[in-house]
This record gives structure tokens, C-alpha cells and sequence, in this order.
């Protein structure tokens, strides 16, 4: 194990409602797929017909993040789409997929679809009885129905995140939005009273420069209230610079554990988006994905070559170079339906070689 990379659990043979072998690709609702059906039946196999990652067993593995006691699956799913580009069924399918493979980490926020994001994840727990399985992360802060970091607007703002969640806690709790105009000191006494009430669990940032999380760190300390634990931040091969250097190393000084926001560059490293006509098609609007560049296409070219010699996905490798990376504990990636999920969950499996990761930090930097 790389210590770089956190404390990393493996179990080699799942059971429960966790294991790989539970799931069902007639469980799914809509059309059934063959493509993935046949995918999923690979995985069920004792002896997997090829060596790739892919149809290998996926082992349940669980790294934990920073200095808490929440030990979540090395990918996060990312439901800000649930009820704004994915509506209930087909969400229900991507966790249910999901939460198959023996992924446990759920990520959403209090803005998404005005909050109808939470409330899909909410139902999908309640109908699956899945609350104990689940780590649940959300932010808070930038929401319409409660925005601020001022105590008033945070307690208000995650009370109604445990509402539409239908739980009684939040496993982790991320701040987006830093308003000087608040005092820090309010901010965190804030959070450590929902902690002491028992709705938040633990903290991080998700909207803050690394002077603020020094001064969170003070701050804290000073108050004698509960130290932030993560930190979300955009990260990929396609945006190294708003992590990489200053950012990076007070994370690492203060043992954080780093979930990385849109790190397949809006669909764009997963090979969907390389011409005009590509990005006409993309769901989400042209808007959505940044226009393919010289050097974009000669990072996919780079991380297509490398996938295609490991016989897995341009994403699946994306999301391993991610998970090489010191203090990445997931990366968050979206995703539009349950034939993409495995792709997803097959990279804590891929291990790429020195050789691999120094050429795509070549390519990308």
C-alpha cells in the first residue's frame, strides 16, 4: 500500500448486502441491457473468463478519510444530476448498481436540482433500507432555500438537508461557500453544534483557498471544536492547477482526505466529447463540456492508449490516476445510467505503473 494514498482497507470476499454477487441486473429498473448484463455476469463468476480488471472480481476496498472514522468505497457517485438531467427510476438503477459493486459513498449538495437531488437519494434509502450502508456527503452553503455560512443559515440549511434525506445525520458535511463577511469563528461554531447535536458527523471545505484552511485550523484548535477532515476540490487530468502546489501541500500537512470534483473533465476523459458533432449530442448542452483543444485531445490520446493496453475504460484509467494521487480518498465522478457504473468502480482495481502515471502527468501538465 501506498501510504501517500491513505489508509486503504481490502476484504477479499464480500458478503452482505455489499457484495458484488448481489447484484441484479433484472433489479434494474428499465430495459434490460445485454451489454451489461453480460458484464455483470462476469463478475459473478468464480473463475473471471479474462484477466482484465474489469471482469475480474472487484475487491471491496474502503479508505478513510482523513482523520475520521468514515471508511468509504475509493469512488464516490456523484448525485447532483438526480432530478435535473436524471430523473428517479434511472437514479435509483445508478445506486443500485452501485451500492452492487459494494460502493458505500454517496455525494450530493443542498443546491442540486433545489434540493430534489436529496430527496431522490432520501426515497431510493428508504425504499432499499440502505441508511447503515451508506456514507452520505452534502454541501451546504450556495443553496438557494438557505444560503450563507452564518449559524442561523447553516443549522436551517442542513436541517432541511435531513428532511429530504429522510436520516437523522449527515456522515459528511462540506461547506461551498466562503463569505468573509461571516466570521469564521461563527462558521465553525455552527458546524460543531450540529456535531454535538448529533446531525453532523464530520466537516470539510469544499470553496476555500489554502489560507482558509490554516485559519480553520487555528480557529479549531483555539475553540477546541472539531478540526475539518476533507476537502473537495476540482481535480482531474484536465485540471491539475487548482489543487496542485500550495493547496496540496496544507492538505497534506493537515492530514485531509481529498474527494475530487468532476474528474472525468464533465465527460470529456471518458472519450464521449471529441468533435463538434460529439459535443452537439452531450445532454447537458454544449455549455456544458469545454471544447475540445490540441491539448485535451492529447490527453485522452495518451489515456486511450493506456486503457486500451488494459483493456478497460478511458474513465476507469482517469479515475486510477486520480486514486495515485497523495490524499485522494475518491474521486466524485457523475454518471447518467447503470451501464456506466462498473467502469467506474473497476478503478481501485487498476494499479497503474510508474511508467503509466508519469506519462499521463507529462501529457496533462
Amino acid at each position: 500500500m501506498n501510504a501517500g494514498r491513505g489508509d486503504e482497507l481490502t476484504v477479499a470476499e464480500p458478503t452482505g448486502p455489499c457484495a458484488a454477487a448481489s447484484v441484479s441486473p433484472r433489479a434494474l429498473p428499465g430495459p434490460a441491457d445485454p451489454l451489461l448484463d453480460l458484464r455483470l455476469a462476469s463478475l459473478r463468476e468464480e473463475q473471471p473468463r479474462e484477466s482484465s480488471p474489469v471482469t475480474g472480481p472487484i475487491p471491496l476496498r474502503r479508505r478513510r478519510i482523513g482523520d475520521s472514522s468514515l471508511l468509504v468505497f475509493p469512488v464516490a457517485i456523484n448525485g447532483t444530476g438526480f432530478g435535473r438531467t436524471i430523473d428517479a427510476v434511472s437514479a435509483g438503477g445508478i445506486l443500485d448498481a452501485y451500492r452492487g459493486f459494494g460502493g458505500n459513498f454517496i455525494d450530493t449538495s443542498s443546491a442540486a436540482a433545489g434540493g430534489r437531488s436529496e430527496s431522490i437519494i432520501g426515497d431510493w434509502m428508504r425504499s432499499r433500507r440502505a441508511r447503515s450502508d451508506v456514507v452520505i456527503a452534502t454541501r451546504v452553503g450556495s443553496g438557494t432555500g438557505s444560503p450563507g455560512v452564518s449559524q442561523a443559515a447553516i443549522s436551517t440549511a442542513v436541517d432541511r438537508c435531513l428532511e429530504r434525506l429522510g436520516t437523522d445525520h449527515v456522515d459528511l458535511l462540506y461547506l461551498d461557500t466562503d463569505d468573509p463577511s461571516v466570521s469564521f469563528e461563527e462558521t465553525l461554531l455552527a458546524v460543531d453544534a450540529l456535531i454535538g447535536a448529533g446531525k453532523v458527523r464530520f466537516f470539510g471545505l469544499a470553496a476555500h483557498a489554502e489560507n482558509r484552511l490554516v485559519e480553520a485550523r487555528v480557529i479549531t484548535a483555539q475553540l477546541g471544536v472539531p478540526p475539518v477532515v476533507a476537502l473537495q476540490v476540482h481535480y482531474s487530468l484536465l485540471r491539475r492547477d487548482l489543487f496542485e502546489g500550495t493547496l496540496a501541500g496544507v492538505v497534506a500537512e493537515q492530514g485531509l482526505g481529498v474527494t475530487a470534483r468532476f474528474p472525468l473533465g464533465a465527460g470529456f476523459l471518458g472519450g464521449k466529447y471529441r468533435s463538434a458533432v460529439d459535443l452537439a449530442a452531450c445532454p447537458r448542452g454544449r455549455s456544458a463540456v469545454t471544447p475540445p483543444t490540441r491539448r485535451r485531445l492529447r490527453v485522452l490520446a495518451v489515456l486511450s492508449q493506456i486503457a486500451r493496453e488494459r483493456h478497460v475504460a478511458p474513465a476507469t484509467v482517469a479515475l486510477a490516476w486520480l486514486l495515485a494521487k497523495p490524499r485522494v480518498v475518491a474521486p466524485v465522478p457523475g454518471v447518467s445510467g447503470p451501464e456506466q457504473v462498473l467502469d467506474l468502480v473497476a478503478a481501485p482495481s487498476v494499479q497503474l505503473t510508474r511508467h503509466e502515471v508519469a506519462a499521463l502527468d507529462r501529457v496533462s501538465s
